[in-house]
């Protein structure tokens, strides 16, 4: 299956959590801190949301960091997604 956004969303899946750390101590499960780095997987289309003319600044492949408490969080075929309004997104990671 394939996720299709619609209006001013954003699907994003977030990077993985490191195994290790740089000095090279393996982490266990509870210590590792949930990343804030996403990538951006799909775009919806923008267009008339709410009155407003929007339109999309992302592409695919782009890697971003989201409001932590935005969105719908998706689980398809074993992977998680996050589903966000463009407006939510807080920064592009260049």
């Amino acid at each position: 299956m394939k996720l299709v956004p619609m209006a001013d969303r954003v699907v994003l899946k977030m990077k993985e959590a490191e195994e290790t750390t740089k000095s090279g101590i393996l982490l266990a499960s509870s210590a590792k801190e949930k990343p804030s780095v996403a990538e951006v997987v799909a775009v919806g289309p923008g267009g008339m949301v709410d009155g407003v003319e929007v339109k999309m600044t992302l592409q695919v492949g782009d890697f971003v960091i989201a409001d932590k408490y935005a969105g719908s969080t998706v689980n398809m075929d074993g992977e998680e997604f996050i589903i966000v309004r463009e407006k939510d997104v807080l920064a592009k990671v260049v």
